[in-house]
Parts: structure tokens; sequence; C-alpha cells
């Protein structure tokens, strides 16, 4: 059974965690070839499941060691029909890998969850197509075509569905709607482009109204992912009532565009002093203010980094002296960590 499917507990007045941006990490600084971007490979093999351990357990201790709940997404943003038939897994694979990563996570959860340190499992998944293009997907086609990776999540006991990297409105309805017909809370997360509009042009506003008006506001809540706070900050300083559905940020380090990471095979460090800045100015003012502090990641759709993060002095410390993540706020329900970029 499904530890906390009924009563999320980063819904309360508690910091969670993340992780930084598997993919990345994996390719860029493990060394590893994933298909496609597609992590869920790794769970075929024993190493690869040590993989994926080794990545989830560095950012645990650090959760552990401030005594902080979690938030474990699971290794399948690629899987789903469109990347899994690139890759040759038809629907019985994907069935079969979608349920072993959740299993994967309920390992972790069993070895690593206190009672003051809560670990919620969330499978993830990404859009049928291109993170950094318009979704061509209708809400009816995307509520099927979602509905057997989010039924394959709540067999094996998920407690959320999160769903990536989505760039329109269609599309995140259509899986708003499949998650709800299974009985899973739903966390719809877009990315923006540097205007702070979707690449589709609607903008935040515009399209978080239109998923809650189209699903009786099903969503537990949104967030933003894959931008930099430069790329959105702006359209959520007026404060408006559509702003307190966003709970969280996933931000990148890079100001680059999503037109210019997409076609860098190197990594983008981005400003993480700038950054650093950005959240400790967040994180002082009221949430009406600067609601993005409330959730603050590194979505495993983009880029992620751990190797200099390191707990001092009551901080989640990017570099020493640098960029400083405040682990402790009345309005913070999931704090983690900035993202590095293809450049």
């Amino acid at each position: 059974m499904a530890k906390y499917r009924h009563a999320l507990p980063q819904l309360k007045e508690k910091t969670f965690l993340t992780d930084g941006g598997m993919e990345t990490t994996l390719i860029f600084h493990e060394g590893l070839e994933l298909p496609h971007f597609a992590s869920f490979v790794l769970l075929e093999t024993e190493e690869g499941r040590r993989q994926l351990r080794r990545y989830h357990e560095a950012y645990l201790q650090i959760a552990r060691a401030r005594g902080l709940g979690f938030v474990l997404d699971s290794a399948t943003w690629r899987a789903n029909p469109d990347w899994g038939m690139r890759i040759g897994y038809e629907a019985t694979g994907l069935q079969r890998i979608n349920i072993a990563a959740i299993r994967h996570l309920h390992e972790l959860r069993a070895d690593w969850e206190t009672p003051e340190t809560p670990c919620v499992i969330s499978g993830a998944i990404g859009p049928r197509g291109d993170g950094y293009k318009p979704s061509r997907t209708g809400i009816d086609e995307a509520e099927r075509y979602h509905s057997a990776q989010i039924a394959a999540f709540a067999e094996a006991d998920a407690d959320m569905v999160t769903a990536f990297t989505l760039t329109g409105t269609d599309e995140a309805t259509g899986i708003a709607r499949a998650a709800a017909a299974r009985g899973m809370p739903c966390t719809i997360s877009f990315t923006v482009e540097t205007d702070g509009r979707l690449v589709t042009g609607f903008t935040l506003r515009e399209t978080i109204e239109t998923v809650d008006a189209e699903t009786g506001a099903s969503p537990v809540y949104y967030m933003i992912n894959c931008a930099h706070p430069t790329h959105f900050e702006q359209a959520l300083a007026a404060g408006e009532p559509w702003v307190e559905r966003i709970h969280g940020i996933r931000a990148n380090a890079s100001t680059k565009s999503h037109a210019e990471l997409d076609e860098s095979e190197t990594l983008n460090l981005g400003d993480w002093d700038d950054l650093g800045r950005r959240y400790r100015a967040a994180a002082g003012l009221p949430r009406h203010a600067h609601p993005w502090r409330v959730l603050r990641n590194g979505p495993p759709a983009c880029q992620g980094d751990l190797r200099c993060l390191r707990t001092a002095d009551g901080y989640l410390t990017a570099r020493p002296q640098a960029c400083r993540f405040p682990v402790a706020s009345r309005a913070t329900r999931h704090l983690a960590f900035p993202q590095l970029d293809r450049t």
C-alpha cells in the first residue's frame, strides 16, 4: 500500500529536498551512456541499480544530516511509448520497468527514511516529445498515452506522480486527468523560455488557469523546472492568486536559452553566486512576494551536480563561501539543488 498517497507530507509546514539532475550527472560526471537521455535502462542490471542508488544516496545523506524529508523521483522520465520504442521497449517492457523503478525507490526508502525524514516516492513522467518544443498531443490523446505509465506507478505503490518539462496545456491536462482517474496525486511542472512564457507563447498564468479549469484543479500543485530564475521571477512577483498554485521551482544555474542548451555538448556551470543570492533574497521575503521559494529543486529532466554540495553552518552550500540555500523557512515545502546545463 502506498504510504503517503492520501496525505503528502511536503504539503505541510516542513522542508523537503530532492535530487539535482539525474541524467546529466550520470552522463557528464559518471561517464555513463544513456540512450536518448533514458536513465531507466540502468534498472536492467545490478551495476546500473547500484549507480542509481549511489546517485540518490548522495542527496539522501544531506537530507538525513539536516533532518529533512525527501522526494524520491523515479528514473522514468523517458519511460513512455515513443521514447521507449527508440530504445527497444514495447508496452510490456515499459510496464515492467516502470514498476521496477518504483520498487527500487521503495528499497531506498526502507534504508533511509526516519520519522523525522519522510521519503515520498514519486513516479516521474516526461513529455511525449521534446521538452524544449511545443507539444502536439491533444488532451484526450495525452490522457490515453500517459495512462499506462501512471497505472504502473499506482500498481507499484508510488505515493504520487510528477510530470516534468511540459510545454503545453493539453498534455498537462491529459496527464492530470489520467492521474485523477487512478487516484494518484499529481504535480505538473512546466518549463519556460527566457521571456517567462512557455514555448507556445502562453504565460504561466494562462497555462495554470487553463489546466485548473480543464481538470477541476486536480493537480496538487504546480512547479517550474529547467529555467533560470531570471526567466520567470517577474511573472511571479505580482503575487496574484494563480501564483499560489506554484509550490516548486527546479531552477537551472545557467541563464542560457533552451535553444542554446539543446545544441550544447558540454556543461555550463552558470553563476552560482548570483543564483545563491537570488535564493537567499527570495527566502527572506513573504511568500506572496516571492512564492517561488516554496520548492527549490533540480529536475531529472534537466541537469544538476552534487560535486560541490555540502552542509555547513546551517546551510546547504553549493560552493564554499558562494551559493547558500536556507534549509528552513515557514512556507518552504521542498528544497533542493540548482542545475548545471549543457553549453
